[in-house]
């Protein structure tokens, strides 16, 4: 009798080993399923912006411009910056209720790249990204708002925004490995935003305020990114303004990614 085993249990070669966009792309695709999933998550991102466009243009739009056309040319890209930065904190909030769920502690046991699972935050950052400044352009569009610059200009200013809701997420992410609670990573996130947006360039000229908080104004960067942004949709701009705007996000980049995954394997 022979004693070679029996052709199901013949050997065959290990599959290769995924790759770290492989499994970016993974936890990519697992983002998407969540605003399937869970799409009331759309109306809290998109609710905001859309009320604070339609309040501030027609509310306040003729005493600030002089007329509701003229404030919605102005005030529309800094809209678009605003809802960027603003969305950046459910980064945090998403893995602060991930990470209390306990499926980190499970994707930190699998041979995967260790950072996939944040890849996978940041496509889903970049997807609330672009559908809710979407839906800002077409209202703005629908209410009279024209890109002096055109198609390109749009184009150009949605792969900008992607870039700074790319830098500023990484704040909230570390914000989340250290919060255990979603609500206060919120509270904490918005606590830091709210001075940023309001003192900066995105609802007022700041010629009209006093010399200190002009100061301030004008090398804080979210004023840096809606001058950037308002030349690329507008035109008036300049590539200098685009690289300037972007300084703040890449040393995000730089100094917060190192952070992440030193903190994410130290839990």
């Amino acid at each position: 009798m022979s004693d070679a085993p029996p052709a199901v249990l013949k050997t065959v070669a290990r599959p290769p080993k995924p790759s770290a966009l492989s499994n970016a792309l993974t936890f990519g695709w697992r983002a998407m399923l969540k605003f399937r999933h869970v799409p009331e998550q759309l109306f809290d991102l998109v609710m905001t912006p859309i009320m604070f466009t339609l309040l501030f243009t027609f509310v306040f739009g003729g005493a600030l411009a002089g007329s509701t056309s003229d404030y919605l040319q102005f005030f529309l890209p800094g809209i678009l910056v605003q809802t960027v930065v603003f969305n950046a904190v459910y980064s945090g909030m998403g893995l602060s209720t991930d990470l209390g769920k306990g499926l980190f502690d499970r994707f930190r046991s699998l041979p995967i790249w260790p950072l996939a699972p944040f890849a996978g935050l940041m496509v889903g950052d970049i997807l609330r990204h672009l559908i809710a400044a979407s839906i800002i352009l077409t209202i703005g569009l629908l209410l009279g708002y024209r890109p002096e610059m055109g198609l390109p200009g749009v184009l150009g200013a949605f792969a900008f925004l992607v870039a700074i809701g790319f830098g500023m997420g990484w704040i909230f992410i570390v914000l989340g490995l250290l919060i255990s609670t979603p609500t206060t990573v919120m509270t904490l996130g918005f606590t830091f935003l709210f001075p940023l947006v309001f003192a900066s360039n995105i609802m007022v000229d700041p010629a009209t305020m006093p010399d200190w908080l002009r100061a301030f104004v004008d090398v804080n960067p979210v004023s840096l990114m809606t001058t950037a942004i308002r030349g690329l949709m507008n035109g008036g701009g300049s590539w200098g303004d685009v690289g300037l705007a972007l300084i703040a996000p890449a040393l995000i980049t730089a100094a917060l990614a190192p952070v992440t995954l030193a903190l994410y394997r130290r839990r």
